[in-house]
C-alpha cells in the first residue's frame, strides 16, 4: 500500500494535522485516522477538505464515513478519480 501512487500525497494532507504526540513516520496504510493518529473531527473535515482540493474530486458524507484508515482514504479517492 506505500507504493500506492497517491500515498504519499494522502501522507503530506494528514501530516499537519497530526497533534503533537503523534510521530508521523509511525503513520501507515492501517492507521486509524481518528483512534491512532488522534486527528480530532474538525481536522478531519479539513482533511477531506485538502484531499477534495488536491485530487479534483468531491466527497459526500458517506464517503467521509468510509474513511477510517489510511488505506480507506486511498480506496474512496481511488473510487472517486475513477468514476467521477
Amino acid at each position: 500500500m506505500k507504493t500506492h501512487p497517491h500515498y504519499e500525497t494522502l501522507q503530506q494532507i494528514i501530516r499537519p494535522y497530526l497533534p503533537e504526540d503523534v510521530d508521523p513516520d509511525t503513520v501507515g496504510p492501517d492507521s486509524r485516522l481518528v483512534a491512532d493518529l488522534n486527528i480530532n473531527s474538525a481536522h478531519l473535515v479539513d482533511i477531506v477538505l485538502d484531499v477534495e482540493d488536491r485530487f479534483d474530486i468531491r466527497l459526500e458524507d458517506a464517503d467521509m464515513q468510509e474513511m477510517a484508515t489510511v488505506a480507506d482514504a486511498l480506496g474512496v479517492i481511488d473510487s472517486k478519480l475513477n468514476n467521477p
